[in-house]
């Protein structure tokens, strides 16, 4: 498992969401939990404002939107398949992360 690797999703809402990004940097890899972020069909959202926040990827012919906000740990052993790398989008994901981490006041 990698930084930016894309799974498949084992979990119950896995028709909207059929993927998940890994983004627990490989510091952490002793660890038995991973930190991934949904990668949702674009067709189950309404309107995306923030390509940033929101960048789209196609996957298997799918088009699917990282979704930052549902950001979550899995075990490891819950992961599923290995699908593909996004390694070389990796600077797009780490952009939405940061969108959803900085510190804007007001």
């Amino acid at each position: 498992m990698a930084q930016f690797d894309v799974h498949r999703n084992q979990g119950k809402n896995r028709d909207e969401i059929p993927y998940v990004v890994l983004v627990q940097s490989s510091l952490y890899d002793s660890y038995r939990r991973r930190v991934v972020v949904p990668l949702v069909r674009k067709s189950s959202l309404g309107k995306i404002g923030a390509s940033r926040f929101n960048p789209s990827f196609k996957i298997e012919g799918i088009t699917v939107v990282l979704h930052p906000l549902e950001i979550v740990s899995v075990a490891n052993d819950q992961l599923g398949e290995f699908v593909k790398s996004l390694d070389a989008e990796g600077n797009r994901i780490m952009d939405a992360l940061d969108e959803l981490l900085t510190r804007a006041w007001g």
